[in-house]
This record gives structure tokens, C-alpha cells and sequence, in this order.
């Protein structure tokens, strides 16, 4: 049976686990076995050495899970690792997070920066900050916007891929992002300011500023003058 009351830590020390309806983190907490709760907000340092699972969670401190992580709903205002998988339906980062083995779920909106060790799968994915994936990013709508920050990915696969400079608020400040990635492969894909071994889809627009080793498609091609493709070959 759940315990409906909270668990609100503000000094330091050791906690067991178990199912709350609050937990509150603003001091320096360690969590060591698994634990549970509608809402979970750390303002503190804590450190989780189980698995967590939390219908809203919000970090505006440093958290550390040493399991997995199953929420709702996830915002990262502050700093978040996760050693195990991530399953997050919503999630917002406009701090740092280092995802673990897997990180998947419906939405992702990027405007700090993530790292994953494994593949990154979402439904929408959408970042203005900055991402190192070391596996696969896979979304049905990937749009990626690039500021002053490199962008990395092992692949990428999605239905419509959209990879644009962002508009530069300062015009002599010329350090724009960029996006790396060894394939990527979608049924509509643009680009801009990317490099990749392979561009693969049935719509593809090279924009100013690629350099693509090969591109097949199967519709449509269009390269920006500003460009480089060294292959491109349509596929019957």
C-alpha cells in the first residue's frame, strides 16, 4: 500500500526508499533503495542508488541515479545522470543531463545539452542546445536548430529531419553549430551546417554549409552551392 505522506529532506544524511506522495530534496540526500512518488523535486544534491520512478520530476540541483528513471513528465533546470535506462514521455532539459544505456519516450524539447551513452527514441524530438549520442537518434520529426554549439550522433533515423542554423542575434560573431553524424536516414530530410558519411531518403535538400560523403535518394535532390557532396545517386 502507497505511504501518502511526503518525504522532505532538508539537511543531510541517508534515506531508506519506498512510495511517497511528495518527495523534496533541498539539502543533501542519498536515497539507497528504490523509490517512488507523484512528484519528486531535488533543489539540493541527491543521489539515488536504486531506481526511481516519479509521475513529475523536476531537478534544479544535482541528481544522481544510479538505476533507472520512469517518469511522466521530467524537467532539468540544474544537472541529471542516469547510469541505467531512461523512459521519459515528456522531457524538458534547459540544464545538463547524461542519460545512461537508453533514453526513450513521446516528447523531447532540448534547449540545454544531453549526452547518452546508448540510443536517444522519441516520438518528437526538438532541440536549440546542444546533444552527444553516442547510438541512434530516432523521432518521427526530428528539428534541430544550431547555435554556437556541435551536435553529435552515431546515426540518425526519422521521418522528417529538419537541421537548421539558428539566426545569429549578434551578426559579427560568426562560431555556428554543427552537426555530426555518420548516417543519416529519413523519408524528408534537410540540412544545414552537417557532416555525414551517408544522407539517405526519399526528399533530400542539402542546404549552405554540409559536407556529405554520399547521398541516395529516391524522389527528390537538391544541393545548396555552399555544399559538398562527393556522391549522389538515385535509387529506383
Amino acid at each position: 500500500m502507497a505511504n501518502t505522506q511526503n518525504l522532505v529532506i532538508n539537511g543531510s544524511g541517508s534515506y531508506s526508499g519506498g512510495r511517497y506522495d511528495k518527495i523534496v530534496i533541498r539539502g543533501e540526500g542519498t536515497i539507497v533503495n528504490d523509490i517512488e512518488g507523484s512528484v519528486f523535486k531535488t533543489y539540493g544534491t541527491s543521489e539515488m542508488a536504486a531506481n526511481v520512478k516519479a509521475d513529475s520530476m523536476r531537478v534544479f540541483g544535482e541528481a544522481e541515479i544510479q538505476g533507472s528513471l520512469s517518469s511522466r513528465k521530467c524537467l532539468v533546470m540544474g544537472t541529471m545522470s542516469i547510469k541505467g535506462k531512461s523512459k521519459i514521455n515528456d522531457l524538458k532539459i534547459r540544464g545538463m543531463m547524461d542519460a545512461g544505456t537508453c533514453l526513450n519516450g513521446k516528447k523531447a524539447d532540448i534547449k540545454g545539452s544531453l549526452s547518452a551513452d546508448g540510443d536517444v527514441e522519441f516520438d518528437s524530438f526538438s532541440s536549440v542546445g546542444s546533444f552527444e549520442i553516442k547510438g541512434l537518434l530516432s523521432a518521427d520529426t526530428i528539428h534541430v536548430r544550431l547555435r554556437h554549439s556541435h551536435s553529435t550522433a552515431e546515426e540518425i533515423g526519422g521521418g522528417k529531419i529538419i537541421v537548421k542554423r539558428k539566426s545569429l542575434l549578434i551578426p559579427f560573431i560568426k562560431d555556428e553549430g554543427h552537426l555530426a553524424a555518420k548516417v543519416i536516414e529519413g523519408d524528408h530530410i534537410y540540412l544545414e551546417n552537417t557532416e555525414a558519411q551517408i544522407v539517405r531518403g526519399n526528399k533530400v535538400e542539402i542546404g549552405p554549409g554540409c559536407t556529405i560523403g554520399q547521398v541516395e535518394y529516391t524522389d527528390s535532390f537538391n544541393q545548396d552551392k555552399d555544399s559538398t557532396v562527393k556522391i549522389k545517386t538515385k535509387l529506383q
